[in-house]
């Protein structure tokens, strides 16, 4: 029998606590399926007394994680303390250095530090292994990083934030506010108190980022993508969705062009029936789009303690389960030397369209300027939908629907830009991408 695997375990939050129960439950189990036993051997945490459900007397315990990298006599260094920057970097780094693996679920420090990661990794014969950091349970990571080696891809999409996916749900199936909806998440768990992080799209840009680099071998390039959270989302946008036969999600979308690489998170109107309209609830989902393959549709939990912590006992078994001198696979899928510099693409001409929602005042001409601003920047409009008021005297504001054929991101930019200025809207437009998936 091979020597134990011994593991430090770098914050004992829900997931750390999940992680050091499930490895304690399961060890024999464990030791079966990788050919040794894995074992913990060092902890820090904010809190040492704190009851976590699990008996880690037997560990090591040191109060400054960087201290645990550098000194603790362990294989991999597991960091689930979170934040792109010190200590949770500064013990990564550490921890690589002196050819320690790393498992991490930590997105943000990917994100911020990744490339920088990778290369000290590949100086020491270290593994950075980071399944966890996108999409929770869902093993996209292996899939780009090896899985798919070979094939040409060109888009990943998806969701990839749990406390969007579960608003935007119960907006729909409830006809609840925003507002309502965030309080909701908020008292289940799902959303933090200040919540700014996920539903601003900060935290889908922060994954999208990393399989970016994965699928398209660029640098890691999380400030250079488009962004747009679900703050602005009303329930007059669900209903109008689900009359014309759409549902809406906050998407992260990368794909290649042209002229480079595209990166956008943003509530999105897909079919009410393609598949990644019916991930409902916390549930996350990744597509990938080959050459070879074709679409890939992955779904599963994507966040929540067990989901991530079986993300991250993957990776431990899968160094558990490797030799020493046996070639590695580099931590964003080729050397971090061999990545090409990030160049971000032109916003493309978009498939489905988009929906544009305007209150207007209810006077003479409205509807003819409207149309005469999208003929001027050359769009093609698919319908024109004005909601019925309570009577037909009614002076209150008038809510009009367009939802355009094909057309460029800037071209409807400029024409409800030139829309705004003609004075007549009440309150500001509300724009939203449409997507046809090819996964039905």
């Amino acid at each position: 029998m091979a020597d134990a695997l011994k593991i430090g375990i770098a914050g004992l939050g829900t997931v750390g606590a999940s992680l050091a129960k499930i490895l304690v439950e399961r060890r024999d189990m464990l030791q079966t399926t990788c050919g040794r036993p894995i074992e913990i051997a060092a902890v820090t945490a904010r809190s040492k007394g704190r009851d976590r459900g699990v008996d880690l007397s037997a560990a090591e315990w040191f109060d400054d994680p960087v201290a645990l990298a550098r000194e603790a006599k362990i294989d991999v260094f597991v960091e689930l303390m979170g934040g792109a920057g010190d200590p949770a970097h500064a013990a990564v780094k550490a921890a690589l250095s002196r050819g320690v693996h790393v498992v991490t679920a930590n997105k943000a420090l990917l994100a911020a530090h990744g490339v920088e990661l990778a290369g000290i990794a590949e100086k020491h014969g270290s593994l950075l292994n980071y399944e966890a950091a996108v999409a929770g349970g869902i093993p996209v990571i292996k899939a780009l990083r090896e899985s798919l080696t070979g094939n040409t891809i060109s888009r990943v999409y998806g969701i990839m934030n749990g406390t969007c996916n579960y608003i935007l749900t119960k907006m729909e199936k409830e006809g609840l506010s925003f507002e309502a909806c965030l309080k909701e998440a908020q008292r289940l768990g799902y959303a933090e108190a200040d919540p700014a992080f996920d539903i601003e799209g900060n935290d889908t840009a922060h994954k999208l980022s990393i399989l970016t680099t994965l699928a398209f071998g660029t640098r890691i390039s999380a400030d250079d993508i488009y962004l747009e959270g679900i703050t602005n989302i009303s329930i007059d946008d669900i209903r109008a969705a689900a009359d014309l036969g759409y549902r809406i999600k906050l998407l992260g979308v990368a794909q290649k062009t042209d002229t480079g690489v595209e990166q956008r998170v943003h509530p999105t109107m897909v079919p009410l029936d393609s598949v990644i309209a019916q991930v409902d609830g916390v549930t996350n989902a990744v597509a990938i789009e080959s050459d070879i393959l074709g679409e890939l549709l992955m779904v599963g939990p994507g966040a929540g303690g067990n989901a991530t912590a079986s993300a991250v006992l993957g990776d431990i078994a899968d160094i558990a389960k490797s030799r020493p001198g046996a070639q590695t696979v580099p931590a964003l899928g080729r050397p971090a030397a061999a990545l090409a510099p990030y160049k971000r693409a032109q916003i493309r001409k978009h498939h489905g369209g988009y929906f544009i929602r305007l209150s207007v005042e209810d006077r003479t001409g409205v509807f003819a300027s409207i149309a005469r601003h999208m003929a001027e920047n050359g769009i093609s409009l698919e319908s024109i939908v004005q909601r019925a008021q309570a009577t037909a005297e009614s002076t209150d504001p008038k809510t009009i629907i367009l939802v355009t054929h094909a057309t460029m991101e800037d071209s409807v930019r400029k024409a409800v830009a030139s829309i705004k200025s003609d004075g007549y809207l009440v309150g500001e437009p509300q724009v939203i991408r449409i997507e046809r998936p090819k996964t039905a």
